[in-house]
């Protein structure tokens, strides 16, 4: 918790008790269900959640914001992003159900009331968003080519609507496939935490 009380000094008790009760619930269910390398799990706070916090870092997220977390895996982004906005309604799915599980297990645990968990594909979402956010799915022009049906024309936050994506390895080759005339913004995660796990890890936005 220090290292997030660090970047994050502003959080309320119950922020700091959800983002505390993390560790142990997902040493507990990676014994059951492994959502995690289980290599990586006793870095679970630099590595998973303040990661995943990286999107805070890039936008405050207005009250009433709707978030889909595309192919959440055991929960992140989403879980640490619902934990510090909560009054933003948060949608999480993936393909695989015993991920959901372990998701619908988390928000019951740690009372979060504004996150969806479902077990679906990004085809099967009738519902529009006003961000798509993903950490390490798939490549970026199958993530937007998923996000462009789901996101809303319905604009209300300080950036207009789109993909946030966290990201590692070869991002340049990346962005070259987002067809001309898109808006897309990259920003190393270095930026924001100083820890050498980010040094190669970048955040990108686009608008859609």
């Amino acid at each position: 918790m220090e290292t997030l009380l660090r970047y994050f000094p502003k959080l309320s008790d119950t922020q700091i008790s959800q983002f505390e009760a993390l560790l142990p619930f997902y040493k507990e269910w990676n014994a059951k269900i492994n959502v995690i390398s289980r290599k990586d799990i006793d870095n679970l706070m630099v590595h998973h959640v303040l990661h995943s916090l990286a999107i805070a870092r890039y936008v405050h997220f207005l009250p009433d914001t709707k978030i889909l977390d595309l192919g959440t895996g055991g929960g992140f982004p989403g879980i640490p992003l619902a934990i510090f906005f909560p009054q933003v309604h948060f949608t999480l799915i993936d393909g695989t159900r015993k991920k959901i599980l372990v998701v619908e297990e988390a928000c019951q645990h740690l009372e979060l009331k504004n996150v969806s968990p479902k077990a679906m594909r990004a085809e099967e979402t009738k519902e529009k968003f006003d961000f798509v956010v993903s950490r390490a799915v798939t490549a970026l022009d199958q993530l937007l080519l998923w996000s462009r049906p789901l996101i809303s024309h319905r604009q209300k936050n300080a950036i207009p609507n789109g993909l946030l994506t966290l990201k590692g390895g070869r991002v340049k080759q990346e962005l070259k496939t987002i067809p001309r005339g898109n808006y897309a913004e990259t920003t190393p995660v270095s930026e924001y935490f100083d820890d050498p796990f980010f040094e190669e890890k970048y955040l990108i936005y686009v608008q859609i």
